[in-house]
Formats: structure tokens, sequence, C-alpha cells
């Protein structure tokens, strides 16, 4: 039974997991990580199985719809490895809008959104889908208000390069910080929905 007070949690998705805790696949699930989560958990705004970072869990199941489906659209920040040196040109599609394909082959322009050159974040261990040091990359960090289906990963194949690495650090200012890989910190419902910006939260 999941008690009134629902719990909220962040943690830091390692790459090759999965953002649930049941699948009919083989696959490494969030029930791998060292934590005893409360009955009724369960993950909001996924990421793939190859992507990193700030993923949430609560037992909330309002959280959905007033993060993604609001009227008011929500940043999602990450940072990004892709392969070769990232022209002006290049950044300039992204920031502006770029054509994807969507789910029934359909092209999507997407939104506008921030896109600008960064160096390698400090203190990120290394992983093996990196592109290495001796090999041209760029880092990138984007922040869009929009989540189409491996939108960043679409989004930079179309612009020539290949997405090696994805970590989403931020959902507005909710931070996933020095939360190491596979780390869970459990928030306050107040300061959970304040990070989010979202103020409507204890409507019924």
């Amino acid at each position: 039974m999941i008690p009134d007070n629902h719990r909220y949690f962040i943690i830091n998705k390692p790459a090759d997991m999965v953002s649930q805790f049941v699948s009919p696949d083989d696959v490494r699930l969030l029930g791998a990580l060292d934590f005893e989560f409360p009955e009724g958990i369960h993950a909001i705004g996924r990421l793939d199985g190859h992507s990193e970072g700030l993923l949430i869990l609560t037992t909330n199941k309002k959280v959905t719809n007033l993060l993604f489906q609001g009227e008011v659209p929500h940043k999602r920040t990450y940072v990004v490895n892709v392969t070769h040196h990232v022209s002006e040109e290049t950044l300039h599609k992204l920031r502006t809008g770029i054509g994807i394909r969507i789910k029934g082959g359909v092209e999507y322009i997407t939104t506008p959104c921030e896109v600008e050159i960064i160096p390698r974040p400090d203190g990120l261990p290394k992983h093996a889908n990196e592109t290495w040091a001796n090999v041209p990359n760029t880092w990138l960090k984007i922040t869009l208000t929009e989540g189409k289906f491996h939108q960043i990963r679409k989004m930079v194949r179309t612009a020539g390069h290949r997405c090696k690495r994805l970590i989403r650090i931020s959902i507005e200012d909710l931070e996933l910080g020095d939360l190491v890989a596979g780390g869970v910190k459990e928030i306050e419902e107040t300061e959970f929905f304040k990070l989010l910006k979202i103020d409507n939260w204890n409507r019924s």
C-alpha cells in the first residue's frame, strides 16, 4: 500500500541501465541500484538505456502531468559528447531548429533551443561509450523545452555527428550536482516542486 505522503528521489542513472523496475527483456533495471525504494515508485521523464544522468523517481503519479504535460514547458539540460568538431554553422542549425524523424516517419522541425560548445566536464568518469581523446570530438551543452523520442541523438545525427555520450544534468533548478553514478538522493516534497518550478502541485 502506498503511503499518503509521497516520496521524491533523484538518481544518477548509469549508462546501460533502463529507466524501469520491470521489463520482459534481459536488461539491467533500476532495481539493481543499491537502495531500498518504497512501494509504488516509478521513473518520470525516462532516459534511454545508453543515456546517463538525472532521473526522477517518485510515488506521486501526478508529477508526469505537472512536469511534462503542463502549459508551461520545463527546461532540461544535457551535456553531450559527439564525434568530430562542431562548426558554427552546425551550432546555428541545432539552435534554430533541425528536421528529425519522429513517430510514423514524419519529419519534425525541432523547437529552438540553447546549444554551446563546452570543455569536457570536470571530474566526469570516463566511459567506454565516450569518444576517446585522440579522436576528434566535441562536448556540447544543450537545453531543451521538449523531448521527442531520442531527440538529441537524432538532432546531432541529422547535423552530421554521432552522439557518443549523453548525460542529463538538470531539469529546471533540480540539478544532478556531484551525485555519483548509481547514487540516490531523496528530496523533500516542497523543495522538489520549488526546484522544478511547479507551483500548483498541491491542488487536488
